[in-house]
This record gives structure tokens, C-alpha cells and sequence, in this order.
């Protein structure tokens, strides 16, 4: 009896852990495929960080990218059904036993602020995202020595067919938001998103405090130095200088929106946040940029034009960068700079577009879905592109879980149809061959 309960309590126990995982694999790779480009930008931070920044080729990131977000979501989708139990809970295991010592190092050393495991979904910092590590460690171990006590959601002739769904349903989810943004955007640029409102400070909030490090070198001896302690000994040559986050306060979703006018270094800002309609062209790199669209481009420049609305061409290329983009698009619109970390926060493509009105972001589109002539049929007060977008978050999860269960439901059932019709095949009794040869 007492056996029994304990090989019920192990039985319980796996495909609890089993479900564990199979929830936070199908989530991360999930996440990687809906943003590929802000997962192609922390694997270059992480390079970086290890000081391999001279091993990142053009394609390298975009393809690690690809392979994580397609790998960890089938991976979830093997444990989430049962399939391929063996090679499920063995890779799990593997990838645990690579991933846990990374995050740890990463702990320590605190290279990069945040893993980027969830994206910009759900923010941990490097020692959450260690100890959450461990508990999966702990969960894949269990379900590798254990593996056949998986139970599975589908029969041994639907594995092939749920294995292949899964993977080509998120690897054509990833190539479709590589090309046409994410379907849900997380970072405080989304679409219906407010910049003034995210730039405000309430009253009475802690701000954070922040303490500038001065690098000298004297005698080939490096000493850190703060604006209390400065050295008055001119023989000390100054290194370098950084800002560091001294004590937590509130800091604004959006704290780096500044747009300055390359015609005359005006700060443009407020003129842009508080205009009715506002075209953004924004591109983080010029010299990168795809320009493959530069006559729909220009089409919604002289669009802008005809109707009075305000554009600008947003950038942290150089001015040479600039002049080049120009000679070759033949672009007539104005430029402004920008920070490079915000421009690649507004919008993941390079270049891409958003529409604001009084500072709200009413519409993005990438470089390969840019508005044409027919959808810039009139003033956009009147027009459908002009307004804001009513597909809510509830509306875009209802139709990725239909999107990716509904045909695995269906092929289930058909499954279970097949099954039984077979069943009962089987056990039809055969007819009576000798009693009829003795009745005739």
C-alpha cells in the first residue's frame, strides 16, 4: 500500500514539473518569436559582455535568435503534450544544466542588468532569474530520471504531426513579426501609449540617485574618483567616466524622448508631442537601414505635405550618414537626432514608422508594411489609420491560443475519431462461414 502511494506521489509530482516547464518553455520561446529583434539585441549585449563583440556577423544574431525562440517553444510543446518524452526531458535537462551556471556568472558579475529571458514582458533581475534557473534545474532533473511517468496528451501516431505543427507554427510567427513588428508590444511605446503621461513624475515620489565615477591614471595606476574626492594633482590623466545608480527611486516608463532639429539644434520635443498628427520616420542607423520602401516613404512625406501634417525623419546616424541616405532616396523631408537606444525601443525596424497624435502613438508600421496611396485616401481624421487601433491585448491572446490550439484540437479529435472507428473495426465478429455451408 505504501508503494502505491508513493509511485502515485512520484506520478503527481512529475507532471507537475513537467507542466512547470512546459509553461515558462513555451512562454520564453514565445516571447523571443514575437520581438526577434529585441532578442537579436541582447544576444549582441551578450556578446559583448563575454568581449566577443568582434564575432558579431550581420546574419550570427538574427539566426541565434531564430534558433532560441524556435527551440525553446517546441521544447515547451513536447513536455506541455507528452511527446518525445526521452529526447524532451533529456534536452530540457541539457539546457538547464548550460543555462543555470550562465545566469549565476551573470548574478555575480552583473554584465547586463536584465537576462532578457521574458523580453521585455516580465523584467527580472539577474539573481531572480538564477534562483528561477534552479528550480527548473531542479524540475528537469526530476523529469529526466522519470521521464516515463509523462503522461501524454495525444496518441503515439499524432507525435510526428504535433512536433511538426510546433515548430512550423513559431518559426512562421517569428518570420512574420521579424517583418511586420510584434504582435503585442511590451515596451512603453505601444500602440495607444501616451508619451507625455509616461514622462511625468508624480509629486512627492523618491528619485533615484545617481553618483558620476571618475577614472585617473597615475604611475600606471588607475583610481576611481567621485566629484567629492576629485584630485587637485594635475599629474593624474583622466581615463574615463561613468554614472551609476547609487539609490533606487521612481523612474518615468519614458525618460529618454528628446528629438533635437538637425536644421538648428532646436530641442523639437514639445512641438512634436503636442501637435495634432505627427509622421515619425525612425531609423536608429541610416547607413543599415533597408531602403527597399523609400518611395512609399517619400509618397507619405508629400501625403504629409498636401494635408498639413508635421514629418521628420528620426535618427542617431552622423550627418555624413544623413547626406548619403539623401543623395541616394532623393528624401526631401527634415531630420532630427535622437537617442539609439530609444529609437530602437520606439520601434523594432530599421527604418520603421509611427503616427502620433498629441503625443499618442496611434499607429506603427515596419518597413514592409507602409501605409500606400489608397490608405492615405484622405485627411487621417477620416480615415481609419488615423484613429487608434481597437484590437486590444485580450482580443490578439484569444486569437494566438485559437491560432495555435485550434488546429491541434482538431487534429486531436480527428485522432480520436480515427481511433475509435478503428476499434470497432476490430472487434466486428467475422461471419459464420460453416453454418451457412451447412444450411445451403
Amino acid at each position: 500500500m505504501e508503494n502505491k502511494y508513493i509511485h502515485r506521489a512520484v506520478y503527481v509530482g512529475v507532471n507537475i514539473c513537467r507542466f512547470l516547464l512546459a509553461i515558462v518553455f513555451l512562454f520564453s520561446g514565445f516571447i523571443k518569436a514575437n520581438d526577434p529583434m529585441g532578442t537579436v539585441y541582447k544576444v549582441e549585449d551578450y556578446f559583448e559582455a563575454f568581449g566577443l563583440a568582434g564575432w558579431i556577423y550581420g546574419f550570427v544574431p538574427y539566426l541565434i535568435a531564430w534558433i532560441m525562440a524556435i527551440v525553446e517553444f517546441t521544447l515547451g510543446s513536447y513536455l506541455l503534450f507528452g511527446i518525445r518524452r526521452k529526447l524532451a526531458s533529456i534536452s530540457c535537462l541539457l539546457f538547464m544544466l548550460v543555462m543555470t551556471p550562465l545566469t549565476l556568472w551573470l548574478a555575480v558579475s552583473n554584465p547586463i542588468s536584465d537576462c532578457g529571458c521574458f523580453g521585455d514582458a516580465v523584467h527580472l533581475s539577474n539573481w531572480d532569474t538564477f534562483w528561477k534557473n534552479v528550480v527548473l534545474l531542479l524540475a528537469s532533473v526530476f523529469v529526466f530520471v522519470r521521464n516515463r511517468s509523462v503522461f501524454k496528451l495525444v496518441t503515439d501516431k499524432m507525435d510526428w504531426l504535433v512536433a511538426m505543427y510546433s515548430t512550423v507554427f513559431i518559426f512562421l510567427f517569428t518570420y512574420f513579426t521579424l517583418n511586420h513588428l510584434p504582435v503585442f508590444d511590451f515596451r512603453p511605446y505601444h500602440i495607444g501609449a501616451d508619451i507625455k503621461a509616461g514622462m511625468e513624475i508624480p509629486e512627492g515620489v523618491k528619485l533615484p540617485v545617481y553618483e558620476t565615477i571618475f577614472t585617473y591614471q597615475k604611475d600606471g595606476v588607475k583610481k576611481d574618483f567621485t566629484i567629492d574626492n576629485f584630485p587637485t594633482d594635475t599629474t593624474w590623466t583622466f581615463v574615463e567616466s561613468q554614472t551609476v545608480l547609487k539609490e533606487k527611486g521612481y523612474e518615468p516608463p519614458i525618460k529618454d524622448f528628446v528629438v533635437i532639429s538637425n536644421d538648428d539644434g532646436a530641442d523639437i520635443t514639445e512641438e512634436i508631442l503636442n501637435s495634432n498628427y505627427v509622421f515619425l520616420l525612425v531609423s536608429p542607423w541610416l547607413e543599415k537601414a533597408d531602403d527597399s520602401s523609400m518611395d512609399l516613404i517619400n509618397e507619405v512625406y508629400d501625403y504629409s505635405l498636401d494635408h498639413g501634417y508635421k514629418f521628420y525623419c528620426v535618427t542617431a546616424s552622423s550627418d555624413e550618414a544623413i547626406s548619403r541616405w539623401q543623395d541616394y532616396t532623393g528624401a526631401e523631408y527634415p531630420f532630427a537626432t535622437m537617442d539609439e537606444i530609444t529609437l530602437k525601443t520606439i520601434i523594432r525596424s530599421n527604418p520603421g514608422m509611427i503616427l502620433l497624435k498629441d503625443g499618442v502613438v496611434i499607429r506603427k508600421w515596419s518597413n514592409f508594411s507602409l501605409p500606400d496611396e489608397y490608405q492615405l485616401s484622405g485627411p487621417l481624421e477620416e480615415l481609419p489609420i488615423g484613429q487608434l487601433d481597437d484590437n486590444t491585448f485580450w482580443t490578439k491572446v484569444t486569437e494566438m491560443l485559437v491560432w495555435f490550439f485550434g488546429p491541434l484540437i482538431l487534429f486531436i479529435i480527428i485522432d480520436l475519431i480515427w481511433l475509435n472507428i478503428h476499434r470497432k473495426k476490430k472487434f466486428v465478429p467475422a461471419p459464420n462461414k460453416g453454418v451457412n455451408e451447412k444450411k445451403d
